[in-house]
């Protein structure tokens, strides 16, 4: 094993470990050593990934297995690593995301009794992700699929005395099983047809079984390459949180901040769209999954955006925002934008990460209230929080300079120069998108930070409290503490910074043979042609629809929340049925709590009645209990106690026994 290949193994290995330092023995060695030994092993693979980074881009890459875990006939299941400049990438956002989630945690979670246990869960999220984004192989791609999806389980149901925690990590791993469900099956016929699980082996194949045709749905033949990259799709929907299967990841938000940040910023819901981007050889095969991607994300981009400018909760407010970006990146793939599509999911990484540490800083000044209605006015008493999540939100609404601008802006005119069918929904559904973003997230800004200072007439419980920590009075915010805004600071900076790589990142050839795209859908290439330089990409927005879009949705927020904040009650009230639709998230909710929930429950009790109580009580149980003392009630009749009773009794037997056997 050579040098980098060790190092290749240290960087998932690091936060394995300490997870389970944490994990095994956190009651033992304490929180202060627990903290301290999941920190440096996430910052020993963040090192890893940066110098790992270095040696991609002097142009060396690996393509090797490490372990074989079994040999099936001529199928191996392997353990390897692709190490690219996609994975490389990927390495170097997940692992100092999540590096400064570990450091914030340290000031969120100080009072909570689970200390060492969250910890120890961070670090092994982190290394599943790792695992995942590092395979070479579907079968690692899985495992890596179902570990973040597993711990994801147990984080947001971390506090797990909650009623509402309980139901919405519940809520995620059954939608997730959903998308999971067609994931398996979409590897299942990878196996099936191409009789093996290796990234490289599978695209080199792919073009000879482009044209081949599967039986399916009462013999309709559909193309091979379309049915595989569909299912593959159904599984990202579930982990990327897209339309109908996105209703678990608003209710994640019943996990502590730290893991909404970890969660929604890099790690599991960028899952999908870094599978499908490294499954670009067999999507470009299929103009039907293509088109069916970039409707999908469409509708995830625009009715997410809706909702979130009806949320009253600070973090659901985040949460609905990262669906829509999450729509906008898989728009970006279903256009063939791959490079676009991950560009936005790193500079999102950054700044949504601001957004909810941002919100989380928020929330321990206001003693863990959430809801917006009772803050107001906090500019002057968190200055460092404002000014992060003010960057955070130019970066989300997509104003230059900030991140958001370059990447988002990039797929806007990529959907825009799409032929693929569906394009032109697609680009009406991300232009509408902008000035919603630009809304939502100034909404976000002037409500809690100025205007009136609502936190002085919060609800109090009946001994005067505030929250459930007994504090009394007003909850008089304050600034967090190091280890919370030193993360936000450093977050901040590639908010800000990471959009102006756009050159070498879109129209550099970066991503090189990492990322396939056919001639027929190259909208990036005609892109490349136009650009020059971001000073001139910036100067020329301001002649462009989704700058003035972005701009007047952040315009539109400031008059009604600062200008005239008695409208948005009025505006309400006048729209009450769209405000309501928005509420209740288009009845999805409803919906899967009656049609699914309450269609198992009615199963359950179709199940308990009939066979419960009905077989194995009643009739195997009561009625063999019933037989017997019928039968017992009979013979009874027949002993008497009465000489001539037996007698007579003797004699039938014998004329009976003669009748039978005697001929």
């Amino acid at each position: 094993m050579t040098e980098m290949q060790k190092l290749y193994l240290l960087v998932p290995l690091a936060p394995l470990a300490g997870a389970l330092i944490a994990g095994l023995f956190g009651w033992l060695i304490g929180r202060v050593l627990s903290h301290w030994i999941t920190i440096i092993g996430v910052a020993i693979s963040f090192v890893a990934s940066v110098l790992i980074f270095q040696d991609v881009m002097a142009g060396h890459v690996f393509n090797g297995s490490v372990y074989t875990w079994l040999t099936s006939g001529e199928t191996r299941f392997e353990v390897g690593f692709l190490i690219d400049r996609l994975s490389a990438l990927m390495m170097v956002v997940v692992t100092f995301v999540s590096l400064m989630v570990h450091i914030y945690t340290i000031g969120y979670m100080a009072e909570d009794p689970g200390y060492q246990r969250f910890f120890s869960y961070i670090s092994l999220f982190t290394f599943s992700m790792l695992m995942l984004v590092m395979s070479n192989n579907f079968l690692q791609l899985f495992f890596g699929w179902e570990a973040v999806g597993l711990v994801s389980y147990l984080l947001i149901g971390f506090w797990f005395t909650r009623p509402t925690a309980i139901y919405a990590n519940l809520k995620a791993f059954l939608v997730n099983r959903v998308g999971d469900f067609g994931f398996l099956l979409g590897i299942g016929m990878v196996l099936a047809y191409f009789g093996t699980l290796d990234y490289a082996a599978v695209f080199s194949m792919a073009p000879e079984l482009a044209g081949m045709k599967v039986a399916l749905l009462q013999g309709q033949e559909w193309q091979l390459m379309s049915v595989i990259c569909i299912l593959l799709f159904i599984g990202a929907m579930g982990k990327s949180a897209q339309f109908p299967l996105h209703v678990w990841l608003p209710d994640s938000m019943e996990g502590p901040t730290p893991i909404s940040a970890l969660i929604h910023a890099a790690t599991m819901v960028t899952a999908g769209i870094f599978m499908v981007a490294r499954m670009s050889p067999l999507f470009e095969l299929s103009e039907t999954a293509l088109s069916f991607v970039i409707v999908i994300g469409s509708i995830t981009a625009l009715f997410m955006a809706l909702v979130a400018i009806v949320q009253t909760d600070i973090k659901r407010v985040v949460a609905y925002s990262t669906l829509s970006q999450l729509g906008y990146m898989t728009v970006a793939l279903g256009a063939s934008a791959y490079s676009a599509a991950i560009f936005h999911l790193m500079t999102h990484a950054f700044f949504k990460a601001v957004l909810f540490l941002g919100a989380g800083s928020v929330i321990i000044a206001m003693h863990h209230q959430q809801d917006m209605r009772y803050m107001g006015g906090l500019r002057k008493y968190m200055p460092i929080t404002y000014l992060t999540m003010l960057i955070g939100a130019l970066a989300n609404a997509g104003l230059p300079p900030f991140a958001g601008f370059f990447s988002k802006d990039s797929i806007i005119e990529a959907v825009g120069l799409s032929t693929i069918p569906g394009a032109g929904f697609a680009y009406l559904a991300i232009l509408a998108g902008v000035f919603v973003g630009g809304f939502y997230s100034f909404r976000l800004v002037f409500y809690t930070f100025h205007g009136e200072e609502r936190f002085r007439h919060a609800p109090t419980d009946e001994h005067g409290h505030h929250d459930d920590h007994g504090h009394h009075g007003p909850a008089v915010p304050h600034e967090s503490p190091w280890v919370v805004t030193v993360p936000l600071l450093l977050l901040a900076i590639p908010s800000v910074a990471a959009g102006w790589l756009i050159g070498p990142m879109l129209f550099g050839g970066y991503f090189g043979d990492a990322i396939f795209i056919s001639h027929d859908h190259h909208a990036l290439a005609h892109m490349a042609e136009e650009f020059h330089g971001i000073g001139a990409m910036m100067l020329h927005s301001l002649t462009t629809l989704p700058f003035w879009l972005a701009a007047g949705g952040a315009g539109t927020a400031w008059f009604l929340y600062i200008r005239r904040p008695e409208l948005p009650a009025v505006i309400k009230a006048k729209f009450s049925l769209i405000s309501t639709i928005l509420e209740k998230k288009y009845g999805f909710d409803a919906f899967n709590d009656f049609f699914f929930a309450g269609g198992a429950r009615l199963v359950g009790r179709s199940l308990w009645r009939g066979g419960d109580v009905w077989l194995i009580d009643g009739l195997f149980v009561n009625g063999t209990a019933r037989l017997i003392g019928w039968a017992s009630a009979l013979v009874r009749h027949v002993q008497s106690g009465y000489i001539y009773h037996y007698a007579f009794a003797m004699i039938i037997g014998v004329f009976l026994m003669i009748s039978l056997f005697v001929r």
